[in-house]
């Protein structure tokens, strides 16, 4: 795939996403900006993903196929920070729904990269959304940023309430997201399902890329085996050995390794690694990298692909979906499975 078609994948986005996810470097306040309008989820324009039209999530490496008209289920994605460049003074700190530059990138991005794993298990809902600017989760000013992400969040849930409202006619679902998205679908976890009766219609949430606490949730606790069902993953991807600054050892932090889909400390080796999607999206990558669950991350040693030797960064980021691309596509397949309709 051409780079410039695919900026989530680029180097100096790589660059700048770990940059941003590794620093733990505080930003200032800086001038008086607006907020974008708001979604209307009416409007298909309002949603990077829909299953009744061609979109990015469509997409499927050589090899696999979209089952998203024939699938049982529907899946929730949420996607991460793509409004990643520095502001200006006047610069909203949210995301404009109406940029196509940005939309562009969340499209060729994300959505394709990430969110078409799940096409497999059936359809695809991604919600177009104000999304902070990744610069605010360092923000000094805490009221500021409570504000900028809780016009993130109120997308996110009124997309939700849309899609439950207009498109799910009862079906079995599964929430996605990462980074930034994540932020947000725990929120959602919370409201919408963890003391309510949608909870029965839980299949399995991927809360990928941010940490989430063991017990953040009453009722939906940490998934444990493949095949386990209304529970949630969480993993943050990093090289063996390294700790990133703000992590504790020893702390409450839930953690499901992809290879193996168990919480515990088991070392799962490349030959589980089932393939991986990188910059060529049409091509799985076998046997890409192991992983082990340590102290609240997901391990892994050095990935080997075309190309590994540039990335000498710590922080894996970028490829917590990517690196088990195959793996969690499969996983979704075997939880829908399990799952009691």
């Amino acid at each position: 795939m051409d780079m410039k078609t695919a900026p989530y994948l680029s180097i100096p986005f790589i660059a700048l996403l770990f940059w941003a996810c590794s620093t733990s470097q505080e930003v200032a306040v800086g001038g008086n900006s607006s907020v974008p309008p708001a979604p209307d989820y009416v409007q298909p324009s309002a949603w990077a993903a829909l299953p009744d039209r061609k979109d990015a999530a469509d997409e499927v490496p050589v090899g696999m196929e979209d089952h998203q008209l024939d699938g049982r289920t529907d899946i929730f994605f949420v996607y991460p920070t793509i409004y990643t460049q520095q502001r200006e003074e006047n610069d909203p700190w949210n995301a404009d729904i109406a940029d196509a530059k940005l939309n562009k990138k969340v499209d060729e991005g994300t959505i394709r990269f990430q969110a078409s794993i799940f096409n497999g298990v059936g359809r695809v809902y991604a919600p177009r959304y104000r999304q902070a600017n990744i610069s605010a989760y360092w923000l000094r000013d805490q009221e500021l940023q409570k504000r900028v992400f809780d016009v993130a969040y109120d997308d996110v849930r009124r997309a939700f309430q849309y899609y439950l409202d207009h498109y799910n006619q009862g079906r079995p679902i599964i929430i996605a997201s990462h980074s930034q998205g994540t932020t947000h679908t725990r929120r959602l976890l919370k409201e919408f399902f963890d003391t309510t009766a949608l909870r029965q219609r839980l299949v399995v949430a991927y809360l990928i890329g941010m940490p989430i606490e063991k017990d953040f949730l009453q009722n939906i606790p940490v998934c444990d085996s493949p095949d386990q069902t209304g529970c949630f993953c969480s993993w943050r991807t990093y090289l063996k050995g390294h700790y990133p600054e703000i992590h504790k050892k020893g702390n409450n932090i839930a953690n499901t390794n992809p290879l193996n889909w168990s919480s515990d400390t088991l070392y799962a080796s490349r030959e589980l690694n089932k393939g991986a999607v990188l910059r060529s999206f049409k091509k799985i990558i076998p046997k890409v990298c192991d992983a082990q669950v340590h102290d609240g991350l997901l391990w892994v040693n050095k990935p080997k692909f075309p190309g590994s030797f540039l990335f000498n960064n710590p922080n894996y980021h970028i490829g917590d979906f990517n690196l088990f691309y195959q793996n969690v596509r499969e996983n979704a397949a075997t939880r829908v499975s399990s799952f009691k309709f």
